[in-house]
């Protein structure tokens, strides 16, 4: 009782320093493993954390790589011009468009070919890897790829013209609506691997007690895949969904890949990351471009917690 009399009167600076040896004692026991978790911090901070920094003080001048002497302080000039910058919102409207033709194909591919592969009798393998070979090819030259196969002079075209669905080739590159859809069926045929992969594995971990039970009860295939299969994959689906969104607002390859730094004459395939590009090396406007980088960060931060907060995969 004396004891506990003693360690009540004690002050309280006393058990703050002893708190805080104890704390550094654990630091010194466990030098190792600061020490190999210290180059991965050093490089966030030169490649990450300092970049954000300098991004943000840059917002606030008229910057140039070509005449740095020439910077000037314009508060929150850049802000304003971004948010009220008619391009931007034009490149956010390519990407909403992009995506939402995209997500849909790319995820319904892969859960259509997860299904068919997941009550393959043979063959599983040779599929799995078949339908993942995409994925490991590159960006550019798959786009490069695909562009050639649609492209009017292509085998695709005159396919379609030869057996009369086209009256005449379409050169799909200059039209207004078309390079969206297109560049999504391409990004489809690149991506659809990694949601097969995904729901493949999801199909897997449901119990297949589930499905004979179902079966017993006379439910058909289709109220099998309606009210087990979906709700059981809708965490993985949730994941997909919030990926794509992520990655689709940050498209750059593929457009650069067939279009120039502004999407087209009429800028109907720009995207953000394209037109932060364009502002910060072609027109040398580095502050306004960091702008629209943290600005476009604040779009998929926003999104994403929204994605969150309505997480179906929760219900």
């Amino acid at each position: 009782m004396a004891n506990v009399t003693v360690a009540e009167e004690r002050p309280s600076g006393t058990v703050g320093v002893s708190h805080r040896l104890s704390l550094w004692q654990r630091m010194r026991r466990h030098w190792w493993g600061y020490a190999f978790v210290s180059p991965w911090i050093l490089l966030y901070i030169v490649f990450g954390l300092y970049p954000l920094v300098l991004s943000f003080y840059l917002t606030f001048f008229n910057y140039s790589f070509v005449a740095p002497e020439s910077r000037a302080f314009v508060g929150v000039g850049n802000w304003l011009q971004g948010m009220a910058d008619p391009l931007f919102w034009k490149s956010l409207f390519n990407i909403v468009y992009n995506q939402a033709i995209f997500i849909t194909l790319k995820n319904g591919f892969g859960l259509l070919t997860a299904v068919l592969v997941f009550r393959a009798r043979w063959g599983g393998r040779f599929f799995r890897t078949v339908y993942f070979l995409p994925v490991l090819t590159s960006t550019m030259v798959l786009m490069i790829v695909g562009g050639y196969l649609a492209s009017p002079t292509g085998p695709i075209q005159s396919l379609l013209v030869n057996a009369g669905i086209l009256d005449a080739p379409v050169f799909w590159t200059f039209s207004r609506w078309l390079p969206m859809p297109m560049i999504a069926l391409i990004n489809t045929w690149k991506w659809f691997g990694i949601s097969f992969v995904i729901l493949l594995a999801g199909l897997y971990s449901i119990s297949p007690d589930m499905y004979e039970a179902a079966s017993i009860d006379g439910a058909s295939e289709w109220d099998q895949f309606r009210y087990i299969t979906l709700p059981q994959l809708r965490p993985q689906l949730f994941f997909l969904l919030v990926v794509d969104i992520i990655n689709g607002l940050q498209m750059f390859t593929e457009v650069f890949a067939l279009f120039d730094l502004y999407g087209g004459a009429d800028n109907q395939a720009l995207t953000p990351v394209l037109y932060l590009y364009a502002q910060a090396f072609d027109r040398s406007n580095i502050g306004y471009a960091s702008t629209l980088g943290l600005l476009l960060a604040l779009i998929i931060g926003v999104l994403t917690v929204i994605q969150f907060r309505f997480n179906p995969a929760d219900d």
